[in-house]
């Protein structure tokens, strides 16, 4: 039976996904919650069917891949400049605070300054994917608030995203060998490169193909010819200039992003993006190891902590200071209490580097199904903001109908 091997996993991490996903949406919990219990559920570490890790992770590595794609295709330039100036400095004080408070939980549990940096980090940021569903669930991607968060976490995905290229140079350093400052420098050289290729030839490269490839009225030819750009630019970044997947697929994104064809490309082609993308999620679960967070409850205490309690308060403080009004403030720090697929892919990156502890990732794996509950709480805040509107103009109606008598 080991050639089914493939099929059973496919059938059981996304069969549990399933049941899973219902379950907490039902309950008003972020699907990803569901995806991760999933995880756990077929994952080694629990009775029953166990799926197979190594098949698991190749098919993550492809749910990156195209999850970063279509980061990278919708994201404009344009989305940044009309609120840069409460998103830029906001996502990146929020970053730091995040991460200097992930140093002090490492340094308490005794990892060391680098584990604690690149924790604190993954944890500064939030899932765009689940930050889009909330706003959009509750009516407000297009407020104030909701233009913000969003340019907010686009921001912290692009400082993560370059967090993944400098850090192999960073944390990976022999000794005698060259310096950190010629190695960031040769990985910044790589990356400025890798951009002009992509972004700047493939801009003029690919809308030529893809126009060539839609004239033959081919559905399949053009859904095959996105896939493959996908996964070519998002594997050729990584085997010839040294740099992530994820950061390759999403120049890949911005290069077809950037041609008439994006909005093809986004409804046709990437149908498939959100099943491998859960199959990431899943194999993330599928690390967690239940004992290890009875063996260190206070660490996934203080893990939560920061994403629930540490992180909302900088959003808000920044925002107030800024001179966004409270409800714009407290939408966007509650939006924001939660972590997403960068964190995840910036932990098992460093954990494979031998950076970071599997207790840290079991931490992070842990505290994101822990604050899952944001949709509700941005709902309830929602309610609140409700029940307390009418109350003011009320009164005013009074008051004038008061003068006018």
């Amino acid at each position: 039976m080991h050639e089914l091997d493939l099929l059973l996993t496919l059938f059981g991490a996304l069969a549990a996904a399933v049941v899973l996903g219902y379950l907490t949406q039902r309950l008003g919990l972020s699907p990803i919650v569901g995806y991760l219990l999933a995880g756990l559920v077929v994952g080694p570490n629990t009775p029953g069917f166990v799926a197979n890790q190594p098949l698991a992770d190749q098919l993550a590595e492809i749910g990156v891949i195209l999850l970063m794609f279509g980061v990278g295709l919708h994201f404009e330039f344009s989305h940044l400049a009309a609120v840069w100036r409460v998103a830029l400095p906001g996502a990146l004080i929020q970053s730091l605070v995040a991460t200097a408070l992930g140093c002090l939980v490492g340094q308490a549990f005794g990892w060391g300054w680098s584990a604690g940096l690149v924790f604190g980090l993954a944890i500064s940021v939030a899932s765009t994917v689940v930050l889009l569903r909330v706003l959009e669930d509750n009516r407000q991607l297009q407020s104030p608030a909701g233009h913000i968060a969003v340019a907010w976490l686009i921001i912290e995905d692009l400082f993560t995203a370059l967090v993944l290229v400098v850090m192999p140079a960073a944390f990976a350093l022999q000794p005698g060998g060259p310096g950190i400052g010629w190695a960031l420098g040769l990985s910044l050289l790589k990356v400025g490169l890798l951009i002009v290729l992509v972004v700047i030839g493939g801009g003029r490269v690919i809308p030529w193909l893809l126009a060539r490839i839609a004239a033959t009225d081919s559905r399949e030819l053009f859904t095959l010819s996105v896939l493959v750009l996908a996964l070519g630019i998002a594997v050729g970044a990584a085997r010839v200039f040294g740099v992530s997947i994820a950061l390759g697929a999403f120049l890949a994104g911005m290069a077809v992003g950037r041609s008439k064809f994006a909005a093809r490309a986004a409804s046709e082609a990437l149908p498939m993006r959100d099943a491998f993308a859960v199959l990431f999620f899943v194999s993330v679960g599928m690390l967690l190891k239940p004992d290890s967070l009875l063996e260190m409850p206070w660490l996934v205490a203080g893990t939560s902590a920061i994403i629930l309690l540490g992180k909302p308060l900088t959003a808000l403080a920044i925002a107030v200071l800024l001179g966004q009004p409270w409800r714009v403030g407290l939408t966007i720090a509650v939006a924001l209490a939660q972590v997403g697929e960068f964190s995840f892919i910036l932990a098992t990156f460093a954990k494979s580097l031998g950076i970071l502890p599997e207790s840290a990732l079991n931490a992070i794996v842990s505290a994101a199904m822990i604050s899952g509950a944001t949709p509700a709480v941005l709902s309830l805040a929602k309610f609140m903001f409700r029940f307390c509107r009418p109350r003011r103009p009320c009164r005013a109606r009074r008051q004038a109908r008061a003068c006018r008598v």
